[in-house]
C-alpha cells in the first residue's frame, strides 16, 4: 500500500499579504489629493479677503482726507484762508496708513507724488479763481488715481461676492468720484457767479459737464448699495445702511435739481443767479455731510463681510482638516486589522509538526475526524507495534493457519 506524505507548512502568500495594504493607501491617496485641493483653493480665498482688508482700511483713511481736500478747495476758490488743520492731520493719518499697508498695496509712488501736490497747494486762493480751482483739481485727479489704486491692488474690484462687490464699488469709486465732482460743481458755480455775463454764460456746458459728473455717480452709489441689500444673507447690512441712504439719495436729489444747467436768460439776471448760488451751496454741503456720514457705515459693513467670510472659511479648514485626520486614522486601522490577521494565518500554517497533538487545520478551520476503530486519520502514518523474533526451527502453534497470504493456491 501507498503511504501519503505528511503535508509541510504553507509558503506565505505575499500578493494576498500585501494587495489589501495596496488598497489601504489607495484609499489614503484621494483623500490626500482632495484636502491638500481644498486647502490650497480656500487659502487662496482666505489671502484673497485678507488683502480686500487692508484695502478696506486703507480706504478709511482716504475718505476723511478726500472731505477735507474738498472742503479745502471751496475755502480757496472762494477766497477765505484754509484751515491746515483738518488738512494736515488727514495727510497724516493717510501716510502712516500708507507706511503700514504701502509694500502690500504698492501705492507708495501714489501717494509720495500727492503728499508732494497737496503740500505744495496755497493757503489762501489765487488772484485769478480760476487758477485756484485748476490747482486743486490736480490735486483731487491724484486723489482719486489712489483711490484706484488701492482698490485693484487689494482685490476690491475682483470680489466673488455680490453684496460685498457692490460696497466696495460705492466707496472705493463712485463715492469719492461724486465727493469731488460735488464739490467742484458748487466751487465752478461759485466762480461764474464773479465772472461778467459773457464769461457766465461761456462756462454753462462746462457746468452741465460738472453737474453730469456728480449726479451720475451718486445715483450709481443709491443703486449699488440698494442692490448689496438685496442680495445679502448679512441680517444687519440693510438696517444700518437704508436710513444714511435715505438721506443722502435726498440731498442728492435736491442738489440735482438746484444745480441743473439754466439757461442763459436765466444767468444774466444777477439776482437770480446769486439766489441760486446761495441754494446750491447750501445743497452740496447738506450732500457732503450726508456722505460723511453714509462713508464709515459703508466701510464698517464692508469689513464685517470680509471678516465674517474668513472665520467661516477658518471653520471649514478645521472641519476638513479633522475629517482627513478621521479619514487616515479608520484607514490606518484597517490596515493594521488586515495584517494582523494575515499574521494569525500566516503564525498558524507556519507551526512544526511536533508542536501539536492534532493535524494542522486546513484554511477552512475543518479538523479530520477520527476513525471511529482508532485508526489514525487518512494522510497519516499508523504506529507500527514491534513484535518478538522467534527461535529458527520453532513451529507454528497448532492454531495459526498453515499458509500464508502469498501461498499458492
Amino acid at each position: 500500500m501507498t503511504v501519503p506524505a505528511q503535508r509541510g507548512p504553507r509558503r506565505p502568500n505575499r500578493t494576498g499579504r500585501v494587495l489589501p495594504l495596496v488598497l489601504v493607501v489607495a484609499l489614503l491617496a484621494p483623500v490626500a489629493f482632495l484636502f491638500v485641493q481644498q486647502r490650497r483653493h480656500s487659502g487662496e480665498e482666505r489671502d484673497l479677503m485678507v488683502r480686500e482688508r487692508l484695502g478696506v482700511e486703507y480706504l478709511r483713511v482716504l475718505g476723511p482726507l478726500t472731505l477735507a481736500l474738498v472742503d479745502a478747495q471751496s475755502a480757496a476758490v472762494a477766497g477765505r484762508t484754509v484751515s491746515r488743520e483738518s488738512l494736515g492731520r488727514a495727510v497724516e493719518d493717510v501716510a502712516a496708513a500708507d507706511a503700514r499697508l504701502g509694500d502690500e498695496l504698492r501705492t507708495h509712488e501714489r501717494w509720495t507724488g500727492l503728499r508732494a501736490k497737496l503740500e505744495a497747494l496755497p493757503e489762501k486762493g489765487l488772484t485769478d479763481p480760476q487758477a485756484t480751482f485748476a490747482a486743486y483739481g490736480e490735486a483731487t485727479d491724484l486723489l482719486l488715481s489712489l483711490h484706484r489704486k488701492v482698490r485693484e491692488a487689494s482685490g476690491l474690484v475682483r470680489d466673488q461676492q455680490a453684496d460685498s462687490f457692490y460696497l466696495q464699488d460705492a466707496i472705493s469709486d463712485e463715492l469719492p468720484e461724486s465727493l469731488v465732482a460735488t464739490g467742484r460743481l458748487g466751487d465752478l458755480a461759485a466762480v461764474a457767479a464773479e465772472l461778467p455775463d459773457a464769461q457766465r454764460i461761456a462756462m454753462v456746458s462746462q457746468l452741465g459737464a460738472l453737474w453730469t459728473s456728480a449726479i451720475s455717480p451718486a445715483n450709481d452709489l443709491i443703486t449699488n448699495l440698494r442692490a448689496a441689500v438685496d442680495s445679502t444673507d448679512s441680517t444687519k447690512l440693510g438696517a444700518n445702511v437704508l436710513a444714511p441712504l435715505d438721506t443722502y439719495q435726498r440731498s442728492i436729489e435736491r442738489l440735482g435739481a438746484l444745480a441743473a444747467p439754466t439757461s442763459s436768460a436765466r444767468l444774466q439776471d444777477e439776482a437770480a443767479t446769486a439766489r441760486a448760488l446761495t441754494n446750491l451751496i447750501a445743497a452740496r454741503t447738506s450732500a457732503q455731510e450726508a456722505a460723511r456720514q453714509l462713508q464709515p457705515v459703508i466701510l464698517d459693513e464692508l469689513d464685517a463681510l470680509l471678516a465674517d467670510r474668513i472665520d467661516q472659511l477658518d471653520r471649514e479648514r478645521r472641519l476638513a482638516a479633522g475629517a482627513t485626520v478621521l479619514a487616515v486614522l479608520l484607514l490606518g486601522a484597517l490596515g493594521a486589522l488586515i495584517v494582523a490577521r494575515r499574521d494569525r494565518r500566516t503564525g498558524r500554517d507556519r507551526r512544526p509538526a511536533g508542536g501539536d497533538t492534532g493535524p494542522p487545520a486546513d484554511d477552512t478551520g475543518w479538523d479530520a475526524p477520527a476513525d471511529p476503530q482508532g485508526a489514525a486519520p487518512a494522510g497519516t502514518l499508523a504506529p507500527v507495534e514491534p513484535r518478538m523474533l522467534q527461535p529458527a526451527g520453532q513451529g507454528r502453534p497448532a492454531s495459526a493457519e498453515r499458509w500464508g497470504p502469498f501461498d499458492a493456491r
